[in-house]
């Protein structure tokens, strides 16, 4: 079976020493998620059998994210990646759309995949458009391991970034991911945009660290620098 990257990074992510953070959020109202790299596969796995085996989703569709630098957001881009997909952070046509604001949406997708970003939510608060999907509602019904359908090709286009650059799957960790040091605990603003959060945390990972993702309104206190045992860049 042919593996890219991805698949490889969230095998690290399950493997050693997986209870220890890997992802941290910050929200508002005080919210803090915190997630092991165990829990972290847990959930892109997932929605990745969502994808999978609820939307047929296949290698070398697309999925784009209408949402913000969060830690769902981050899920949906691990999920995506591992089955193969391109991911789409433009207005860009795809196959797939996973929004926070599904009312507004105008263009047409297979699937219409509605994202709760706050993470207690057990459902979508509120009506749905016909035929929308309630991610929350839907994935912890999905199984804990994922069992692609189908080889990804890495040669496949994994993402285009702001600056017009085509990623493939066999270069996302080399040509995408932002290098950092072996084991660092890193801090990313959300207020710099979804592809920069990607591209740390990704590289973060992949050297065995972790990352504490702050959301715009959240002040970076010395007390939480402190806390979370933020060091390295």
């Amino acid at each position: 079976m042919t593996t890219i990257p991805a698949t490889d990074l969230t095998a690290l992510l399950r493997s050693g020493n997986s209870t220890a953070p890997r992802l941290t959020w910050y929200g508002p109202d005080a919210e803090r998620v915190e997630l092991s790299g165990r829990v972290l596969d847990n959930w892109v796995a997932k929605t990745s059998n969502l994808l999978q085996d609820e939307l047929d989703a296949e290698p070398g569709m697309r999925l784009r994210l209408d949402l913000p630098a969060h830690w769902k957001s981050m899920v949906w881009a691990l999920a995506g990646w591992q089955l193969g997909l391109e991911l789409i952070l433009d207005g860009a046509p795809a196959d797939f759309l996973a929004t926070d604001e599904p009312a507004r949406v105008q263009e047409q997708y297979d699937a219409v995949i509605a994202v709760a970003l706050p993470a207690l939510a057990m459902g979508w608060t509120g009506d749905l458009p016909q035929g929308c999907i309630d991610y929350a509602a839907e994935v912890r019904s999905h199984g804990d391991v994922f069992m692609p359908h189908g080889d990804p090709d890495p040669a496949a286009c994994a993402l285009v970034t702001h600056d017009g650059r085509r990623i493939v799957h066999a270069d996302l960790l080399s040509g995408f991911a932002r290098p950092h040091g072996e084991g660092v605990r890193l801090h990313v603003s959300a207020e710099r945009g979804l592809e920069s959060a990607l591209s740390d945390a990704l590289g973060v990972w992949n050297h065995g660290g972790s990352v504490v993702l702050t959301h715009p309104g959240v002040q970076l206190t010395d007390k939480l620098l402190a806390d979370e045992r933020i060091h390295g860049s």
